[in-house]
């Protein structure tokens, strides 16, 4: 079992940017997709971003596309989010997740996902 812990988050204003990280331990995450997902209040999860386990592939949501860069360090175990020109709208408590399925494609549908973090609360003030 992997235990995801994600940080970074905060208050900021609209146009500013943001770093996450989703550090992992218990086994490593090396060979497994993983992926960022938000939910903001009253609204269902919804999928931001994945990656390969390689860090060659990525996918985004067209929300976020242009805006957001998902990128990992397989030496430290850890998956990041660079959130630039941020906006309102993107306010949400964000986590992180692994996929199950080893060596295999990023994915944007969250039940592709096994483990995930508690969440990490952006806030974006207009």
């Amino acid at each position: 079992q992997v235990r995801l812990v994600e940080s970074g988050g905060g208050l900021v204003q609209a146009g500013d940017s943001l770093r996450l990280s989703c550090a992992a331990s218990g086994r490593t995450v090396n060979t497994y997709p993983m992926g960022w997902f938000r939910q903001a209040p009253g609204k269902e999860r919804e999928f931001v971003a994945s990656i390969d386990w390689s860090g060659r592939r990525t996918y985004y949501a067209d929300s976020v596309k242009g805006r957001f860069t998902i990128s990992r360090d397989n030496a430290q175990n850890t998956v990041y989010l660079q959130m630039n020109s941020l906006k309102p709208e993107d306010t949400a408590v964000y986590y992180c997740a692994a996929e199950g399925d080893r060596y295999g494609p990023p994915s944007l549908r969250l039940y592709d996902y096994d483990n995930w973090g508690q969440g990490t609360q952006v806030t974006v003030s207009s």
